[in-house]
């Protein structure tokens, strides 16, 4: 969601500078503005000119409360499909689109292991490929794929060829981001 919310910090918490992807100190007592709560984080914009993401355990830092990671449960859904809404839950942040309609994702698949459990491996790209939030999405993707029941294992790779361009975003993202 969309949002501009004024807030001030409750205590002193780390987050990822935007696009750096460089991890940063927020002191206690800094206003800041909450821009997009999405996929169980948040995009605060900082009294310093510059963006950062603040992830869903230390929502309670900025006001809000925390969430924890969706588990995907149980479903009439196959482990693929499931991994595939997770993907749906993760966001870039600076882009109020998920990262599936946003066409950043360009292979999921889930293997099944010879010992049982499932392996889930992911390729993926992003918007510019001097954006320094690689590593961060990379870590959210496994984390909620993790979450899929019966996936044991999850391999997440960023890759920049074919490089990404605003056609392989999905309708919905278009309509979404007024490009339609």
């Amino acid at each position: 969601m969309r949002m501009q919310k004024e807030v001030t910090t409750t205590r002193e918490f780390e987050a990822t500078e935007i696009p750096s992807g460089m991890k940063i100190r927020i002191p206690e007592g800094t206003p800041l503005a909450i821009t997009q709560s999405l996929g169980g984080s948040y995009t605060v914009m900082t009294p310093y000119g510059y963006m950062a993401r603040v992830d869903g355990s230390d929502a309670d830092a900025i006001g809000e409360e925390i969430v924890s990671s969706q588990d995907a449960g149980a479903s009439d859904k196959t482990p693929g499909e499931l991994a595939w809404d997770q993907l749906r839950t993760c966001y870039d942040p600076e882009i109020p689109v998920n990262i599936v309609d946003l066409g950043l994702v360009y292979k999921c698949e889930v293997i099944p292991k010879e010992q049982g459990g499932s392996r889930a491996e992911v390729s993926f790209t992003l918007t510019a490929p001097g954006c320094g939030m690689g590593d961060v999405l990379k870590e959210d993707i496994r984390n909620k794929l993790l979450t899929v029941p019966g996936i044991e294992d999850a391999e997440v790779q960023v890759l920049f060829d074919p490089p990404w361009n605003m056609s392989m975003m999905s309708d919905a993202a278009k309509l979404q981001l007024g490009m339609m």
